[in-house]
């Protein structure tokens, strides 16, 4: 997590950084701390983290227990609730289904902002396998998810993309030029699937599809796993599974909530 003063630096209201750093950091350990524990965790000065708690425990998104210790609120639920149904309800049941047929890691990415973010994961059956931490966010250039979601957007916006992102290597077979990404979007849109070639991790291959769904500004599937056993005839066992994949994804998502 960057410190108050770098996320301040970048833009953003200040004051809704350090509420949702409270809620992150109470969610990465367990959903319940004490004062203390969210100061140190947030690095935010204590009078600031009596302030946020006392609002967030008003509206019921924190709730204080007799030990004086912090936990995470039931106002947190529905909106929860609401954020897995733009995932898609069964969306475990398909990643599953990925990780039965092709042995690797399957997960879901959604467009946040200029990056991808993880949603949702199923791990590989094998002992080396990739995995991915929700809520983590990477580049749209140099991964699958994110080439996927990128080969979705307009001339106009992968412009914005890498005016305002850039280009980072992560490695020595990065893509680091906007020519070189257009034309690698433009075989994308072509052949319908993306590849992440050691672009972010080196020994590291992904194969991914977007979802196409008009109730999502962007969401990917695909699975990943090491070069050695993510050979060119895995990958094109997986291009059709993950097409049902995203498919079965785009159909429940624009089911009507009843």
């Amino acid at each position: 997590m960057s410190n108050p003063e770098e996320r301040a630096e970048a833009g953003g209201v200040q004051s809704v950084h350090r509420t949702l750093d409270v809620l992150e950091v109470l969610a990465g350990h367990g959903g319940r701390l004490a004062v203390a524990e969210i100061a140190a965790g947030t690095g935010l000065p204590m009078p600031t983290v009596h302030r946020l708690l006392r609002t967030l425990v008003d509206r019921g998104y924190l709730r204080q227990l007799p030990d004086r210790s912090y936990a995470l609120g039931s106002r947190l639920v529905p909106l929860g609730a609401a954020a897995n149904v733009l995932v898609g309800s069964d969306v475990d049941g398909v990643l599953r289904e990925l990780v039965s047929e092709l042995g690797e890691t399957a997960n879901v990415a959604v467009l946040s902002g200029h990056q991808a973010e993880y949603v949702a994961q199923a791990p590989s059956r094998y002992t080396m396998r990739m995995f991915t931490e929700i809520g983590r966010r990477v580049d749209l250039h140099s991964t699958g998810v994110g080439k996927a979601l990128l080969a979705r957007l307009d001339t106009a916006a992968v412009s914005d993309v890498v005016r305002r992102q850039g280009l980072p290597r992560h490695t020595e077979h990065t893509i680091v030029t906007e020519i070189a990404l257009r034309a690698e979007l433009d075989r994308i849109r072509g052949e319908g699937y993306a590849i992440d070639d050691e672009e972010q991790e080196i020994g590291v291959r992904c194969v991914a599809v977007a979802v196409e769904a008009d109730a999502l500004t962007g969401m990917a599937v695909s699975v990943s796993g090491p070069t050695a056993r993510m050979t060119d005839a895995v990958v094109a066992r997986a291009v059709p599974l993950l097409r049902v994949a995203a498919a079965t994804l785009a159909e429940e998502i624009t089911r009507p909530v009843r």
